[in-house]
């Protein structure tokens, strides 16, 4: 199992995660239209040539998601009871087609599950940056996971 139980995490514990991944056109042009998303920012090359851009935006939810997703594996593969919650979620620098990111992840807290005695709660910062050493995704994820087993 890839994921730590609740008791193996340390605040300040920092996972540069293995997994790296290259945007395509396709990851944008999936996300914004599965979610309806008709943004020409994303969607409309001669659109974004106008903007302060000159090309198009890769639609942020496709990085957020991606950032949880890479995290998955060495955090809560196996050990995760439920997703509690995303706080903060910020985007400091855009996406473009073509960008390489890699997600951190940080454990900014820890407590004990006050109804499950099998389990605790961890928030985690994720941040994604792209092959320009730039932040562009940080986030704060709080999942109850279970206990190592007695």
């Amino acid at each position: 199992m890839a994921g730590r139980f609740f008791d193996e995490w340390q605040v300040g514990d920092v996972i540069a995660h293995a997994i790296t991944r290259t945007v395509t056109e396709t990851d944008n042009l999936l996300i914004s239209t599965l979610t309806h998303n008709p943004q020409p920012l994303h969607l409309d090359h001669e659109a974004a040539k106008h903007t302060e851009f000159g090309k198009p935006l890769v639609n942020s939810c496709f990085t957020f998601s991606l950032a949880v997703g890479i995290s998955v594996g060495d955090t809560t593969l196996g050990t995760l009871v439920a997703n509690l919650g995303f706080d903060e979620v910020k985007f400091p620098k855009p996406v473009f087609i073509g960008d390489t990111l890699r997600i951190e992840s940080e454990v900014v807290a820890l407590r004990e599950s006050g109804s499950r005695p099998n389990a605790g709660i961890v928030t985690w910062e994720h941040r994604a940056i792209n092959q320009r050493g730039e932040t562009v995704c940080t986030f704060k994820r709080s999942a109850l996971l279970l206990k190592r087993p007695a």
